[in-house]
């Protein structure tokens, strides 16, 4: 096991009704007016926006509203909401959504204060050194962002989807987790947050440190939970107890537990994040494409864990390594297909003619020529990952192109 600080400040105000206590722990935090950043109108229509008012309005805090937030939040939204900061004079941000809100009120949070362009930060050009405080009321859960000190914005201009990572600068002053404000939320949502959760365990869990039983252990644990979950919170949406560990699940996947003493890998995140960058898939929807062709790799080239994970969490009775992986990697395609119902190719996923050539460059161009520490990836290795992506009949248009290509040049 590596050294390791673990720092989690965030505050958990977890159950029915919790988000009467909003104002309060906004006051907690010192800010006295506070810009709420949502999504789209279904916060105001379902009444939860006027309660969250009038819960800031009782202790005396000013409001300030940003709304508009789309699914892979972008930059021309967050550059929106450090004007209308600046302009207003706020001292806090409280987030009323998923991951997308919250990683646009944390992007908005350290661009107030900073003098340049807060894009800086995701171009490696300058480290955050301040932050306004982050509150967030969660009613899509998934992202982990309420837990996190990340956050992941999209260059509009560019197509670039890049992140953030702080140890506790971004990572929200409270979070309020009201599962029966996620009661609404369509199968879709549901299953591609589960994927997301999924993910995140398995970044971590991908890795190299030896003698991390504990973290393996308390990993393979979440990861049977949401498994078990999964069939119940999309058989019955109001099933409160399926959607509290749904919930809370989701943040201890991403909170930094998970990762203590041990190299994590994102390679998985880095190869999705490009997929809806170019192509506006759902983040969890490309995870789930992404995720078994990762592994399907890995079963080839370093199938120890994703063995151990088969054994210990599918059940997978193979005694040697590589038929061990390669039944986990069935195991995880079956769970995401019949169960969650996800893509499991490009093809599904609605990437009809995907341009692998561009997929590699770009990622390569943002994270280096290897990635990932699990297996040091090179561009070679991601293309043929990609490439696992693609159904039948993609496969076979590529390897026709491919001979076209290669009879001209000869």
């Amino acid at each position: 096991m590596d050294n390791f600080t673990f720092y989690a400040p965030t505050l958990y105000e977890f159950g029915r009704g919790s988000e009467e206590k909003t104002g309060m722990l906004a006051f907690l935090t010192g800010s006295r007016r506070v810009m709420i950043v949502y999504g789209q109108k279904y916060v105001k229509t379902n009444g939860l926006l006027d309660r969250l008012r009038m819960s800031l309005d009782a202790i005396g805090i000013e409001v300030v509203e940003l709304g508009g937030v789309q699914p892979n939040p972008v930059d021309s939204l967050v550059y929106k909401g450090i004007e209308l900061g600046r302009n207003r004079n706020i001292d806090g941000l409280l987030a009323v959504g998923g991951g997308s809100v919250i990683d646009t009120a944390k992007a908005i949070a350290m661009g107030i204060p900073y003098k340049g362009d807060f894009w800086d930060f995701f171009a490696g050009k300058a480290l955050p050194k301040e932050a306004l405080p982050v509150g967030v009321v969660l009613t899509v859960p998934g992202a982990g962002s309420e837990g996190s000190g990340s956050t992941v914005i999209t260059r509009e201009e560019t197509h670039q989807k890049l992140s953030v990572r702080t140890d506790s600068l971004l990572r929200p002053r409270f979070a309020v987790l009201d599962p029966e404000l996620t009661f609404t939320l369509t199968a879709w949502q549901t299953s591609c947050g589960i994927v997301d959760m999924m993910s995140h365990i398995l970044e971590r869990y991908f890795t190299s440190t030896r003698g991390v039983e504990v973290t393996d252990r308390l990993a393979e644990g979440l990861l049977m939970s949401l498994i078990d979950l999964a069939p119940k919170v999309l058989a019955d949406p109001t099933d409160y107890n399926a959607r509290a560990n749904v919930e809370w699940a989701s943040t201890l996947a991403h909170n930094g537990l998970m990762g203590c003493g041990r190299k994590e890998d994102w390679s998985s995140h880095a190869m999705e994040h490009e997929l809806s960058a170019l192509y506006g898939v759902t983040h969890g929807a490309g995870l789930a494409v992404v995720i078994p062709a990762w592994m399907a790799f890995m079963a080839h080239h370093k199938p120890s864990k994703v063995a151990q994970l088969g054994r210990r969490v599918f059940g997978v009775e193979a005694t040697d390594d590589r038929s061990a992986a390669i039944e986990a990697v069935a195991q995880m395609r079956a769970f995401f297909s019949a169960v969650l119902r996800m893509p499991l190719t490009m093809k599904a996923l609605g990437v009809d003619e995907p341009d692998i050539d561009e997929l590699v460059s770009r990622l390569h161009a943002h994270k280096g020529d290897e990635l990932g520490s699990y297996y040091r990836l090179t561009p070679a290795d991601t293309r043929q990952i990609y490439e696992l992506m693609l159904d039948e009949s993609q496969r076979a248009s590529l390897a026709e192109k491919e001979a076209v290509s290669g009879q001209m040049s000869a």
